[in-house]
């Protein structure tokens, strides 16, 4: 499966539908991405959904650049709070 972390993806289904959430892994079966928000889900404790089940807003065509972002990227711990600053920019951006 491809390497998924990093980007930016939003819920289409569930209770969380519509939410705006950064991938931070993948499940060991490679089925499932795992996103938190720093908010409801913790990096700690990632939600599981499927690929099908999100709308990628970035991709590696179109990244995101936020230091938060990059050292997730390179495998780095990231924390709620940087988590959370990070995709408060997101949503700026896609606001302006």
């Amino acid at each position: 499966m491809y390497d998924y972390t990093g980007w930016i993806v939003r819920a289409n289904a569930g209770r969380d539908r519509d939410g705006i959430f950064c991938v931070v892994g993948v499940d060991q079966e490679q089925v499932r991405l795992l996103l938190a928000d720093g908010k409801r889900r913790k990096v700690s404790r990632p939600k599981r959904k499927k690929l099908g089940h999100v709308t990628c807003l970035t991709d590696s065509r179109h990244q995101f650049d936020h230091p938060a972002i990059q050292r997730l990227k390179q495998g780095e711990a990231l924390s709620d709070k940087e988590l959370r600053r990070a995709l408060a920019a997101f949503r700026d951006q896609l606001e302006v």
